[in-house]
């Protein structure tokens, strides 16, 4: 049995008697060596600093002191963002015995007088500061988890180039400790790093006045893409995404993903959303990864390559978007056999040749058969008149157990 406990800045002085048990019982603790610096003379367990980098050598650190006592010293709240969720992973739920401490999203939101329950919780320790852009919308307030004292400038810099530069800005460093510090003031004019490294960011974000919100729904402007034409437009993509219907936890395979906009806006749906987006131009691959950043899903998967040989390897999908290159012989029938009972295909046709194909196959397995033509406004001279773009034919299954 490990034993995880969590432990605040106010160190020793703040533990339940339930965790200093723990730890004066202990044969091993370990944690990174700030935690194992607050620990008193008392504890007389082998004190065994995590290594760097920790997760590909936490399993061969466990199995070595395995039959022995162990109690690992976390920040806050283990299973918040912390290395009890890796360990219960690692052992399993039976093997981890949790005694947890105030967390820093709770201390930060006790501070502000926030409700827990309206608070987002964007996370940067060990992701791309990118990941902040998905949350930032008006009137939202997000507590960014830092990962050193010069996140808050990242953060700030991050609002500002996304059009939020009056949001105000909280940076509570040494929660709950003598050092405890406070700093405030707007993402537009924030300057220096943060009071400690032990420090999170809360944001109530304000937009600009010629700021327009990235809604998360589907169907997102075409000028929020970076794309050479190959796009599947708002409209489409709208009711493509609707097809494909994304489920939280689960992977789609975006095939021929052009700009990506289906995959970028499959992961905004969720956080735990996941997408592969596969593309055979390295420019459009590159452009693909722009978008993501941009938009906040920085940990979008970009294959470059030609499907299907590029989709080898890949984790089986819930989901498959085919949006180009659908005639490419053996596609489909990759992308069918690898989707996993329950999963949707969607493809998308544009042409006579495409058409016929997804027409021969919803012939074979049905489905369901749409065809999208969308028309716009324009001027026709002095007045206004429709101009009609290609029709769009959108094919899509749903499969069975038995299939």
């Amino acid at each position: 049995m490990i034993t995880v406990a969590g432990i605040g800045a106010d160190g020793w002085d703040g533990l339940p008697d339930a965790a200093r048990r723990a730890l004066e019982s202990a044969e091993v603790v370990m944690g990174g060596p700030r935690h194992l610096d607050l620990l008193p003379a008392s504890v007389r367990a082998e004190r065994v600093a995590w290594p760097s980098p920790l997760l590909p050598a936490l399993p061969g650190l466990i199995e070595r002191h395995a039959g022995r006592e162990v109690c690992v010293l976390a920040s806050g709240d283990p299973m918040f963002y912390g290395i009890g969720s890796t360990l219960v992973r690692l052992v399993g739920a039976a093997g981890v015995r949790v005694l947890p401490h105030v967390s820093s999203l709770s201390f930060a939101c006790a501070r502000l007088g926030w409700p827990v329950e309206q608070v987002e919780t964007v996370s940067l320790v060990g992701r791309p500061p990118e990941t902040l852009n998905a949350a930032a919308l008006p009137g939202r307030r997000i507590v960014v988890l830092g990962a050193g004292p010069g996140t808050p400038s990242q953060v700030a810099a991050l609002l500002t180039a996304h059009g939020y530069g009056p949001s105000a800005m909280t940076v509570l460093s040494d929660l709950g400790a003598a050092t405890e510090t406070i700093q405030h003031g707007t993402a537009g004019t924030w300057a220096g790093p943060a009071a400690s490294p032990l420090h999170v960011i809360a944001v109530e974000c304000v937009a600009g006045p010629d700021t327009e919100p990235m809604a998360l729904v589907p169907g997102l402007p075409d000028t929020a893409y970076e794309h050479d034409g190959q796009l599947t437009k708002r409209e489409v993509r709208a009711v493509t995404l609707s097809r494909l219907a994304p489920l939280p936890g689960e992977l789609l395979w975006d095939v021929g993903a052009g700009a990506g906009s289906i995959a970028v806006e499959w992961m905004r749906s969720h956080p735990t959303c996941a997408a592969v987006a596969v593309e055979s131009r390295p420019d459009r691959a590159a452009a693909i990864r722009r978008n993501a950043a941009r938009l906040g899903v920085p940990s979008l998967r970009v294959v470059e390559g030609t499907a299907p040989a590029a989709l080898d390897g890949l984790p089986a999908p819930d989901a498959v978007f085919v949006g180009g290159g659908v005639t490419a012989p053996g596609l489909l029938e990759r992308c069918w056999s690898h989707l996993r009972p329950g999963g949707r295909l969607v493809v998308n046709a544009v042409t006579l040749e495409s058409e016929a194909l997804i027409g021969q196959w919803y012939g074979r397995l049905g489905g369901d058969l749409v065809r999208l033509a969308v028309q716009r406004a324009s001027p026709v001279g002095g007045f206004t008149g429709w101009r009609p773009a290609m029709p769009v034919t959108i094919w899509s299954l749903t499969r069975k157990d038995d299939t």
